[in-house]
């Protein structure tokens, strides 16, 4: 548990936005809505009179014209020392902005980054941004759960050989499966060769304050690394904080890159939250996450119970497989009912009001929190429990076309960058195949694209993408959402 220096008993957005209340501030100045004054009052009714209220300017509103009080750098800097980094930053738009600036201050104008190929969406956006040529490294894919494991510290060695020259690596870790990589042993391998390792830990921003969860990334030397407080923090959506520690990676370079993607109007709601979560988690997250995982004990015990399902663990954690679980992943696979994950999770969102995480051809995936009790547990049993029941009344899940494990890493052709923005044209899908690729296409969630700009299309994923939505998959980032078309770098 990190060794705090700093007094962790102030929260200095939170008490701003109390004193700006307390001294009844008015601005003539955004927010149009003036602290909810002028919102529509049926908006006022759904969303409460109090999230107006706090929704206030940063800077000439809850801050002077030039943030002398430094509420927001104070807050950036309690946090850093919460989790024992050097630098902490805080982004209202996502990891998705935090990543992109990670890889333009890493990569931008330098040609290469080492990438793992579970790469989120906003990853590709970044080199798409920056215009970064990805070198990939390999991910470790189960041919019998047909899921992907974060890469080796083998396969990124392997990688490193091949690509001396690359300005970084990047791995994604926890997976949204919540498998991590052994990020020990590779931040050792990059730092061997003096170049940067940037962890994608949206999905790990609770593990800094728990020795029983897996390791957190700037603990095991990572450069930079990114977390979403929204998704298992208790913060707003949105809500995200990039760290940096050593000397590899510039801080006020990464701050400028950051700066050239962030709004010049951040939310202050977002920013409170971010605050108020860091205080809580250094006063109690230890007791709160604790419970949770002895909550989530309990939970995975009488799911792996009910007949039909099995909640996966030694599997994910076995010789070739991931290096760690977090455990708060709860993924099921529910194969043995006859019926898809994206069959499971719309029939228990439509009959028992219960939405789950991710969910693909074979499982469901819910992620328990430190805001879940013995109610909310019950809520997760009972759906499971009725689904079951339920399927034998639901039709077989459709044939999805798995490709083969390195049927799933296309062949790079052009840059994404080129690709993207060069010229295009949609062909038929089945014309497609043999082309090169000019947009994003991505079942979701997880969010990991099959196929990225500049990449060659092939037959088996084509017919992996099409058969998937066909049962119940979802590729919201398609030109043409049906699949009949795709869009692909114009024939010259």
């Amino acid at each position: 548990m990190p060794q705090y220096r700093m007094d962790h008993r102030q929260a200095p957005l939170l008490e701003a936005l109390a004193q700006y209340h307390r001294l009844d501030r008015y601005g003539f100045t955004p927010p149009g809505h003036r602290q909810g004054r002028g919102a529509d009052p049926r908006a006022r009714a759904i969303l409460g009179a109090d999230t107006f209220r706090a929704d206030v300017l940063a800077s000439a509103g809850l801050d002077d014209r030039s943030s002398s009080n430094g509420y927001l750098s104070r807050a950036e800097a309690l946090m850093a020392d919460a989790v024992g980094a050097r630098q902490a930053f805080f982004a209202t738009a996502g990891s998705s902005l935090s990543v992109k600036a990670a890889m333009l201050a890493v990569a931008g104008g330098q040609g290469q980054l080492l990438l793992s190929r579970d790469a989120h969406k906003s990853i590709v956006a970044g080199l798409i941004f920056a215009g970064v040529e990805p070198r990939w490294i390999p991910v470790r894919y189960d041919p019998d759960l047909h899921l992907a494991h974060p890469p080796s510290p083998e396969q990124l060695e392997t990688a490193w050989q091949r690509h001396p020259g690359a300005a970084g690596a990047l791995v994604v870790s926890p997976t949204p499966y919540g498998t991590c990589a052994d990020l020990n042993a590779l931040a050792d391998i990059c730092h061997r060769r003096g170049k940067p390792l940037i962890v994608d830990e949206a999905w790990g921003a609770h593990l800094p304050f728990h020795d029983d969860l897996p390791t957190w990334a700037m603990d095991a030397g990572a450069d930079i690394c990114v977390v979403s407080v929204h998704k298992m923090g208790t913060g707003f959506e949105q809500g995200s904080v990039f760290h940096s520690q050593g000397d590899l990676v510039d801080a006020q370079h990464l701050a400028a890159c950051a700066d050239l993607l962030m709004t010049t109007s951040p939310n202050v709601i977002v920013y409170a939250g971010i605050d108020a979560w860091r205080r809580q988690m250094v006063q109690d997250g230890e007791r709160l996450l604790s419970n949770a995982l002895t909550l989530n004990h309990r939970v995975r015990q009488r799911l792996d119970a009910i007949n039909g399902v099995r909640v996966l663990h030694d599997e994910l954690l076995a010789k070739e497989a991931s290096h760690d679980l977090d455990p708060m992943h709860v993924l099921m696979d529910i194969s043995e009912l006859g019926i898809s994950g994206y069959q499971a999770a719309d029939w228990i969102r439509e009959h028992c009001h219960v939405d789950m995480g991710l969910s693909d051809h074979r499982r469901i995936e819910a992620t328990t929190s430190m805001a879940d009790d013995e109610r909310t547990a019950d809520l997760l049993i009972d759906a499971v429990t009725r689904l079951v029941a339920a399927a034998p009344t639901l039709p077989r899940a459709a044939r999805i076309a798995l490709p083969l494990p390195g049927e799933f890493e296309p062949e790079p052709v052009v840059l994404p960058r080129d690709a993207f923005f060069g010229p295009a044209e949609q062909v038929p899908a089945d014309q497609a195949v043999g082309r090169i690729c000019a947009e994003q296409l991505t079942p979701y969630p997880p969010g990991i694209p099959a196929l990225i700009p500049g990449e060659h299309i092939s037959a088996e994923i084509v017919d992996y993408l099409r058969t998937g939505l066909a049962a119940g998959m979802v590729i919201p980032d398609a030109a043409d959402t049906s699949l009949a078309t795709i869009r692909t770098v114009a024939a010259r």
